[in-house]
């Protein structure tokens, strides 16, 4: 079985003591794949250079983007800097890039804007887009969700492609997703107890566009939850979907093994 993290931070800043213990315990529970996620410039520099010395188990790609919290701290010259990170072949896609009217960290027209320019140059690379997406804490102080489709379309971001990170919309906004070509992936909070709405989502997300992450070291699933979450802990996303799906967990990841593969333009992993 192989398992693939397809979004975790593995910062120094959130890993202190190196990442050797997180990779056993993730081997340990067949997670033999994982993209190293990353929030801004400097970030980006983290995981590339990382990658560029990183050899064995498990295998990795990174993402290279500047989160809508650090729009605001963008330089002006932040593009030419990101497009030399993530035209590597190390970088599996742009991201995590989108919109945050929950903490409102930049103003949201900046954040459009940064969206908007990172769309453009997914494009002109040739590399799919990573969405983060998470609406005000009442909906009619702002609906990110909906500005976030409304963006992609207006940006004929579906020739860019890309996936919808840690989905927390509603079955609308996964259906408009859809239909542009993206995929959806899952965390930690499918498996909450009173998170019924999710999974029936996830019941409606096709088999062939389900992706699984933990986020770590955030959104830690039912039974670690309070814990730092760590990429071992996708198996339980896995669990999850695979019993929402009806089906066995080594049928399931072979499946999301190949979204992987289709989703980030990665070649064949090595299983």
């Amino acid at each position: 079985m192989f398992l693939v993290d397809t979004h975790c931070h593995l910062n120094k800043e959130y890993f202190p003591n190196g990442l050797e213990s997180a990779f056993k315990n993730a081997l340990d529970n067949d997670v033999k794949g994982m993209i190293f996620a990353s929030a801004d410039i400097s970030s980006s520099k983290e995981a590339l250079d990382y990658l560029a010395i990183h050899k064995p188990l498990p295998e990795m790609k990174m993402l290279a983007g500047v989160h809508p919290h650090e729009a605001e701290r963008a330089a002006s010259d932040y593009l030419q800097e990101l497009e030399i990170i993530a035209a590597s072949e190390h970088a599996a896609a742009v991201g995590e890039i989108g919109l945050d009217y929950f903490y409102d960290h930049s103003p949201r027209g900046v954040q459009r804007k940064i969206f908007s320019e990172q769309i453009e140059l997914a494009k002109k690379l040739n590399k799919p887009i990573v969405l983060h997406i998470r609406d005000a804490a009442m909906k009619f102080e702002g609906d990110a969700n909906s500005d976030t489709i409304a963006i992609l379309k207006e940006s004929a971001a579906e020739k860019a492609g890309g996936v919808v990170h840690c989905f927390s919309g509603e079955k609308k906004h996964a259906g408009a997703a859809l239909d542009m070509g993206f995929y959806i992936s899952f965390a930690g909070p499918l498996t909450f107890p009173r998170n019924q709405e999710l999974r029936e989502i996830a019941m409606y997300v096709p088999l062939e566009r389900i992706l699984c992450e933990t986020d770590s070291p955030y959104l830690a699933p039912q039974g670690y939850r309070g814990k730092p979450n760590e990429p071992c802990r996708v198996r339980a996303v896995y669990e999850m979907l695979s019993m929402l799906k009806g089906m066995t967990v080594d049928a399931f990841s072979a499946q999301v093994y190949e979204n992987v593969r289709k989703a980030f333009k990665w070649e064949a992993l090595n299983v």
